[in-house]
């Protein structure tokens, strides 16, 4: 159950965010749970979580381990801070700073360079999804970013499905159409990698996910764990989330 926080919160928020979150999930031991706040807040979050069960996260990573590159971070440097997750090709990022499926595999291997399990978000627009051709886009984007991967490290990753037209809308994908979608996904990892890593990778649903809804999202078969957005952000909601 990962929380992805976006750009939110300072340092000083971010303290008081796991002040009230850690004791609510401390007994909470059959998921992993992992929050990626912004970068500026990461030693404040690694700090806070320092021995509970909770694992922190970078939302983004550059592929090369230094140098010019004004503005970026690499995965050297979030494994330094203590994180052991990164988000790879969020929708947001593919959108607003044209990430394309050569980006998702430099970064993807970047990430692995430096022990960090890579979160790699893929997912279709809204007209996509109306003209028919989410398991078109999804299958571009896993053919493009993800089965160029060695199956060693594929085995290290976690998907993210995330429609976008679900991102922050309140529209929620039916635990059916998500579970459709998961299922598709999956096919994809056994044609690409076998049936046993069909079976052991971790598929996560993101889009919109609240308290209210989660339960029954879980229940499908084919949906492994959640990536949340705005529900993150509050320590009792988040929990509930963990806790479903």
């Amino acid at each position: 159950m990962a929380g992805n926080w976006k750009m939110y919160k300072t340092p000083a928020e971010t303290r008081a965010f796991f002040d009230a979150f850690e004791p609510l999930v401390a007994g909470v031991s059959n998921c992993d749970i992992a929050i990626c706040p912004s970068f500026v807040n990461l030693e404040a979050a690694v700090g806070s979580t320092e021995g509970s069960n909770i694992a922190i996260g970078g939302q983004n990573l550059y592929p090369a381990k230094e140098g010019a590159f004004t503005g970026e971070i690499s995965g050297l440097m979030l494994n330094a801070l203590g994180c052991k997750y990164v988000i790879v090709a969020h929708s947001e990022r593919r959108e607003y700073f044209h990430e394309a499926e050569a980006d998702v595999v430099k970064k993807v291997r970047a990430a692995l360079e430096y022990c960090l399990t890579p979160i790699v978000c893929i997912g279709e627009k809204l007209e996509e999804r109306e003209s028919g051709n989410t398991e078109v886009v999804l299958g571009a984007q896993f053919d493009g970013g993800l089965a160029p991967l060695t199956p060693e490290e594929f085995s290290k990753i976690v998907i993210a499905y995330e429609p976008v037209w679900a991102i922050g809308t309140g529209r929620t994908a039916t635990p059916q159409i998500a579970q459709e979608t998961h299922a598709f996904i999956r096919s994809k990892i056994k044609a690409a990698f076998g049936a046993d890593a069909a079976a052991a990778t971790r598929i996560l649903y993101g889009g919109s996910v609240k308290p209210d809804n989660v339960a029954k999202l879980m229940s499908e078969e084919d949906i492994d764990g959640a990536l949340v957005g705005g529900a993150s952000l509050d320590p009792k909601s988040f929990a509930a989330v963990v806790k479903f």
